[in-house]
């Protein structure tokens, strides 16, 4: 995330901090038994109830960008006038640190926020509880004011459940393919754009000693399995089936992962990449030893200096099965039904997401916007990168509910940020496996913890 934040999971953006179904779950369950924190409110709402009269409602929100993001937010959010008769609204930043279990307390407690932001997955597990206020009837509204259709195509729906929208696209995370054009100029390449044109820059890049295919997955680096997700979802495949049940033993999947393992087995991915965090990829990437890669869409920014400058976004790629996809993760914000004033809520997410351009063209670092208008600025034109992430990677990429569907859910928290995910990634990098075994007890694992 950027602040750069450490690596999250989605429950981020760009970048991110572990966040696992085992440590959420195990503590929205700890939470539950410890409603007496009711009393101990700090700035959460109080009893429940759908109409207006003043008063004061809570927004939380996280540190998505640099050290500039979160004083603009509470000046946006301060900045709100609410009609006669609705609340105001209380800002409160919550640390990455902690918020799992601020969030959880809050929630199990009825001391939570009216409106937050959160953990990309988040709002499906409290949805699960009955504690989500669907925003169903915020979008007819916006329907009628133009918001609705100034959404990136295809955004509202990947956070639908079956009995209504549980959150609203805040911020995109990306997972995309970067190259360094100096050094593929130095090699004679352009930016490839099937699989086996970028196998046959590889080589080109491991003749001068540089890996192409940069990526990393040691402690805190799920961007590794990120990517090879979007690989299995660049194929036609995906996690998930159509009942949101785990399916990784496909035949997409496994040919997916054969081609990864094959670049492993050429030589064309560092040996020491499952134990690589994100530093040490960049460090990578400034030492120019990558030479392309697969990252978050802020990676250009984390590098930095004359690397960062060389790094550029490539087209998706076509896969051998003539796909082509990624995967991303919508972070959304959420409304709870455990409200002070659901009118004055609604209100308040109308004037923000009226009023939140400034995030992006004053340059907070916050992830990818989820808003036409704002990807139509001159401060967001005026990097290329952005520019293509969006017009290119975003219109085919896909949550973890690939293939079976486009949606976020509950059963996918079971591969946000877990150790399944780690240890899959690590073995394909060793290349001391079959891509059948490897799916075979990725697909285990989700089960098992699935039915925890």
């Amino acid at each position: 995330m950027r602040r750069r934040l450490p690596e999250r999971t989605r429950m981020s953006q760009q970048n991110g901090s572990a966040f696992t179904r085992r440590g959420f779950l195990g503590v929205a369950g700890a939470a539950a038994a410890t409603t007496l924190l009711a009393a101990c409110s700090g700035g959460g709402s109080g009893s429940g109830g759908g109409g207006g009269g003043g008063g004061q409602i809570s927004f939380w929100n996280q540190p998505w960008g640099n050290t500039q993001f979160n004083p603009l937010d509470q000046k946006i959010t301060t900045a709100y006038k609410p009609k006669s008769g609705l609340p105001t609204v209380k800002y409160q930043v919550i640390q990455w640190a902690n918020f799992a279990q601020r969030y959880s307390t809050a929630v199990a407690s009825n001391t939570n926020p009216e409106i937050s932001s959160g953990g990309g997955t988040q709002a499906f597990l409290f949805e699960s509880q009955g504690k989500i206020h669907y925003a169903d009837d915020l979008y007819k509204t916006w329907q009628s004011n133009g918001l609705y259709s100034d959404f990136l195509p295809g955004l509202i729906d990947t956070l639908k459940t079956k009995n209504g929208y549980a959150a609203i696209p805040y911020n995109l995370d990306m997972r995309v393919m970067w190259y360094n054009k100096q050094l593929l100029d130095s090699v004679g390449a352009t930016p490839p754009t099937t699989w086996d044109e970028f196998e046959a820059v590889c080589k080109k890049l491991k003749a001068k000693g540089i890996y192409g295919y940069g990526t990393y997955s040691g402690a805190g680096g799920f961007t590794g399995f990120h990517n090879l997700v979007s690989h299995m979802i660049n194929n036609g495949g995906g996690l998930f089936n159509a009942n949101q049940e785990p399916d990784c033993v496909t035949q997409p999947n496994i040919d997916a992962m054969n081609w990864v393992i094959g670049l492993v087995k050429q030589g064309f991915v560092d040996p020491r990449a499952g134990t690589y965090t994100a530093q040490n990829a960049q460090d990578q990437y400034k030492a120019n030893k990558f030479g392309m890669g697969f990252d978050t869409g802020g990676l250009a920014q984390n590098v930095g200096g004359t690397v960062g400058a060389n790094l550029k976004v490539a087209s998706p790629l076509t896969s051998h099965s003539g796909a082509k996809g990624a995967l991303f993760f919508p972070n959304n914000i959420m409304m709870y039904k455990h409200n002070r004033s659901i009118k004055g809520t609604e209100a308040f997410a109308t004037y923000y997401y009226q009023n939140m351009k400034q995030l992006w063209t004053q340059k907070t670092g916050i992830g990818l916007p989820v808003l036409k208008s704002i990807a139509d600025t001159p401060e967001f034109k005026s990097d290329p990168n952005n520019v293509k992430i969006l017009s290119e990677w975003q219109p085919v990429s896909k949550t973890w509910g690939a293939p079976g569907g486009n949606t976020v859910f509950l059963n996918v928290t079971a591969v946000d940020g877990t150790a399944p995910g780690t240890t899959f990634t690590q073995a394909i990098l060793s290349g001391n496996t079959t891509a059948k075994a490897a799916l075979t007890t990725l697909q285990n694992s989700l089960q098992a913890s699935i039915k925890k």
